[in-house]
């Protein structure tokens, strides 16, 4: 039985393999997760610890 390993999408909540994460341009101290539905579709996300938005 294989396991894949992923992380949560921050705009929709979803869990992902296919995946960029990059550091919030706004606090730089959360980490943003982007699954690529969300990139492609540009929905928003919302950064947990400063309420920075982005595409």
């Amino acid at each position: 039985m294989s396991s894949q390993r992923g992380k949560v999408c921050s705009s929709c909540g979803k869990l992902s393999v296919e995946y960029v994460e990059f550091k919030c341009p706004g606090c730089l101290e959360e980490t943003i997760v982007r699954d690529k539905g969300c990139r492609e579709k540009h929905t928003k996300y919302r950064c947990p610890r400063c309420g920075t938005e982005g595409p």
